[in-house]
């Protein structure tokens, strides 16, 4: 029996999408109006396949095509059909803003004359771009897919993955370009590009802890299974030093984005509760990340086993 399509799910396919199409217009803006016409180095497959042109005159279509390719196939067996689509919509997308503002802003394009500047906007713009596709699901395939499977197994951000990869890729530029200068902003451009991909992709996941006193602590917590059914809450007991009274103490953990909505219910239901609100550095179990750890193989010793 094919299943209804869900409005809610159909929506956030259609927002992954968008947001991706955005993020890559994003990249396209840093990468052909500000890096590549004042000849700044950037990594990923893309500065692979312009380091093999410079070399050897192969066209950087074939072998950026080749190296996706290999990619996007070991992606297809680790992170899924879904990743790879959104992926291949990515490069897509990539590939058509390329093109289309390469004929607007022809060279030398914007700040020419002040390389340090560019390679700072530049890099802001390719960092929001790849932070936009892989918060979304997706990405613009090279280093993003090698960045996505190590996270997948470890608890290795995103940008460190990518920026290990592009330097590796940018210092070998040095081999074809003959100017450490430009491999130093280089540099500077995978920098930047790294720190705000962390800050893009991170900000969905940040978590905050509310300790909540209220007389009405279980309408809070009713309000909150009732609204929000993927969240719970814990209640502690607790003792007022001063009062000597018996009190409840509701502890509730959600994402930094669904902060609002706990201050407004907890108004609405008791505007006399006294609220706490801490930063957690980490939230992992259902209804947030996955520990990330490797599982050793433990093999049986037969120890505590009777001799048969």
């Amino acid at each position: 029996m094919i299943k209804s399509i869900n409005k809610k799910n159909l929506y956030r396919e259609i927002m992954d999408y968008v947001m991706i199409a955005v993020g890559m217009w994003s990249y396209a803006i840093g990468w052909t109006i500000f890096l590549l016409p004042n000849n700044i180095s950037n990594g990923g497959v893309a500065g692979l396949a312009s380091i093999i042109y410079w070399g050897h005159g192969i066209p950087v279509s074939y072998t950026y095509f080749i190296l996706n390719a290999i990619l996007l196939a070991v992606a297809l067996k680790i992170l899924g059909l879904k990743f790879c689509l959104k992926t291949i919509f990515g490069v897509s997308m990539l590939t058509i803003a390329t093109g289309v503002l390469g004929h607007a802003f022809p060279h030398p394009g914007l700040l020419h004359d002040q390389p340090f500047m560019t390679a700072i906007i530049g890099a802001s713009f390719c960092g929001v771009g790849l932070g936009f596709g892989l918060s979304y699901n997706g990405s613009s395939g090279g280093s993003d897919i090698v960045a996505a499977i190590v996270n997948k197994y470890r608890d290795i951000s995103f940008g460190r993955v990518i920026l290990l990869v592009d330097m590796t890729i940018v210092t070998l530029s040095i081999l074809v370009l003959h100017s450490w200068e430009q491999v130093i902003y280089g540099y500077v451009n995978l920098i930047v590009t790294s720190f705000v991909l962390d800050q893009v992709v991170n900000s969905g996941r940040r978590s905050v802890q509310f300790l909540i006193i209220s007389e009405r602590y279980k309408e809070i917590c009713d309000q909150i299974s009732l609204d929000q059914p993927h969240r719970t809450s814990t209640i502690i007991d607790a003792q007022g030093y001063y009062t000597g009274h018996d009190i409840k103490v509701v502890i509730v953990v959600t994402r930094q984005r669904e902060a609002p909505y706990v201050y407004r219910m907890i108004d609405d239901i008791d505007p006399n509760a006294f609220v706490t609100q801490s930063q957690v550095m980490g939230v992992f179990g259902k209804g947030f990340d996955k520990f990330k750890v490797k599982r050793k193989a433990h093999k049986e010793t037969g120890e505590g086993q009777s001799d048969k």
